[in-house]
Order: C-alpha cells, then structure tokens, then sequence
C-alpha cells in the first residue's frame, strides 16, 4: 500500500505560479513512477507530467516548457512547478504512484486559475 498526500494548490492569477507537493508513505519501495494528473469539471482525467524511477521524464505538450516535475529522494515527496499558468488550467490536481499494476491517487489539491 501507499499512501500519498498532495498539497499546494489554491488560487492564482493567469501567468502564475504555484507548487504543488506530493508526499509518499507506504510501500514506497515499490514504486515505478509517480505523476500528476488533473481533472477539470466536466472533463476527463488527463496527465500532466510523470517522473519514472530511473529514466526520463515526461509531459503533456500544452504544459511543456511551464511545468517542471521534480522529486526529493530523501523526502519521498514529488513536487510539480507551475509557471505561467492559465485559467483553462483550473483542475483538480491529483498525484499517482504506479505500483507494478496498480495505481494509487492522493486526494487531490484544487487549483484555481483566475483570469
């Protein structure tokens, strides 16, 4: 089992920042992969950005070159920059950890672009 936490979401104005972190507790020895995820109302679950234990990172193409997902080993904690946000951007924002077959969400964080 894992158990992840997400915070830093809130509201911001359009071209923005914010960080958001995820923290992992649990098994997190058998982890693959952790990503953030976003769901906006009415919409379906989309990835943002993923960071692969061990290789290279990827990203949505509209957020390529404005996010920049990160992870601190020591802290088991993932963390996704926002820079020049936009209010289409307004989600839910959700943290993954893929676990061989199976995938665990945090709770999610809201984040509110205003325009």
């Amino acid at each position: 089992q894992v158990q992840l936490v997400e915070s830093g979401g809130g509201l911001v104005q359009a071209g923005g920042s914010l960080r958001l972190s995820c923290a992992a507790s649990g098994s997190i020895f058998s982890i693959n992969a952790m990503g953030w995820y976003r769901q906006a109302p009415g919409k379906q679950r989309e990835l943002v950005a993923r960071i692969p234990h061990g290789g290279s990172t990827n990203y949505a193409d509209s957020v390529k070159g404005r996010f920049t997902i990160s992870r601190d080993n020591a802290k088991n904690t993932v963390y996704l920059q926002m820079d020049s946000l936009k209010p289409e951007e307004t989600a839910v924002y959700y943290c993954n950890a893929e676990v061989h077959t199976n995938g665990y969400w945090g709770q999610g964080t809201q984040v509110t672009v205003s325009s």
